[in-house]
């Protein structure tokens, strides 16, 4: 279980509901197979229980006959139907129409010859003469005492231990069946990890040297290459700060501080100025000053990143992005493609992605739920296709 728990945390949301229906389907299975054999087992103990009173209800029954021939012998002396403390009895004709009962029920099978229902047991014994015009005896008698507890006793140990038995034959087999998800998700971490290492220096080079070069130097040709250099370099920038967070969120330490909110917006939306000029996407505001969280500055710039770069990425050209700030949510409203009512509960699974036509990985807002998790935000989606989607970051 140690060892399940420990792969547990490197699983993926899919990959848990994967693990989830195996085991919940394991489970049932393994259930239907023990109660297949309870009940197979139970007619076994029933069977072998009537048929050692058999023999006792066999003589009690013929006793039962020759009162009911002495009976019918001296009919017109004595009328009264032979009784017994030790069973209840009865008595039908050949239409299967009864004469005289005793028993505790209306009902009776006269189909079989022995069986048990509530806790009795009725032997039926076809009368070879019509003594009373009877053509069939039946006797009932209690079922013996505690019998079926003992069975179920049995069926309870037995079912553990079966239980117990496949439990563990489906730990080794659920162990074997995720050795290749896990090797396969080690080879993607470790792939990701030496990824962002490599693209760490040279992003970060190429940034400095864009912010060092005095832009209003260039001719206007010119500027347009820088400006698309800058543009993609900080796009890499932004996709290598998501791997790193995916890859190292678990060891990252918050250092949660006040953060005002109006200040960081308008900061995440100068890094962003390229990107929004290059698709001509108009920007409108309205910022309440003074509100504050109590948060890790990076893991808040880091999601309103993420929101702020799919509302760009899946923008058009000439879009609109407005953003409001008041005391108690932030809402950034885009004018882009929008997504089906149908996904938007898909959209926090991370590498989830509804338009393959632009890039990314599908991580952005797996790691915006990741860190409002962490500090109880909620965040809420509303989308409309054709016509833009609303993010709302509510405290």
């Amino acid at each position: 279980m140690l060892a399940l728990k420990s792969w547990d945390i490197n699983l993926r949301s899919r990959e848990k509901k994967t693990l989830r229906s195996f085991l919940l389907l394991y489970a049932f299975l393994a259930l239907l197979i023990l109660a297949f054999v309870a009940f197979m087992y139970y007619g076994l103990e029933r069977d072998l229980m009537l048929q050692n009173q058999r023999e006792a209800l066999s003589n009690l029954t013929n006793e039962q006959i020759a009162r009911l021939k002495s009976l019918h012998v001296n009919f017109e002396k004595e009328k009264i139907y032979p009784r017994d403390e030790r069973f209840n009895s009865a008595i039908y004709d050949s239409s299967l129409k009864q004469i005289f009962s005793t028993l505790s029920t209306k009902k009776v099978n006269l189909y079989e010859d022995i069986y048990l229902k509530n806790d009795h047991i009725y032997f039926i014994k076809e009368l070879e003469s019509y003594y009373l015009g009877a053509r069939y005896i039946i006797l009932e008698v209690d079922a013996p005492p505690s019998w079926n507890t003992k069975v179920y006793r049995k069926l309870l140990l037995y079912g553990a231990i079966i239980f117990g038995t496949l439990v563990i034959i489906g730990y080794f087999l659920l162990n074997l069946l995720l050795r290749p998800m896990k090797d396969t998700i080690a080879l993607l971490d470790r792939f990701i990890k030496d990824t962002t290492h490599e693209l760490n220096t040279p992003v970060n080079t190429i940034l400095s040297n864009i912010e060092m070069i005095e832009l209003e130097r260039l001719d206007e040709s010119l500027l347009k290459k820088i400006k698309r250099i800058a543009i993609a370099s900080k796009t890499i920038s932004n996709l290598y700060d998501d791997l790193t967070y995916l890859v190292l969120s678990h060891q990252i330490f918050s250092q949660d501080v006040q953060v005002e909110l109006s200040e960081l917006i308008q900061e995440r939306l100068e890094y962003f100025s390229l990107l929004f000029e290059s698709k001509k996407i108009e920007i409108s505001t309205s910022l309440v000053e003074g509100i504050y969280l109590n948060i890790d500055r990076k893991k808040m710039a880091k999601l309103l990143d993420n929101i702020l770069s799919n509302a760009i990425k899946y923008n058009k050209i000439g879009g609109s992005i407005a953003i409001h700030l008041s005391e108690h949510c932030i809402e950034i409203k885009d004018s882009g493609r929008g997504i089906e009512k149908s996904k938007i509960h898909q959209v926090f699974e991370r590498y989830m992605r509804f338009d393959r036509s632009v890039g990314g990985f599908g991580i952005g807002l797996s790691i915006v739920a990741n860190i409002a998790k962490e500090y109880a935000l909620h965040v809420k989606i509303d989308s409309v296709l054709e016509e833009g989607t609303t993010v709302r970051i509510s405290w």
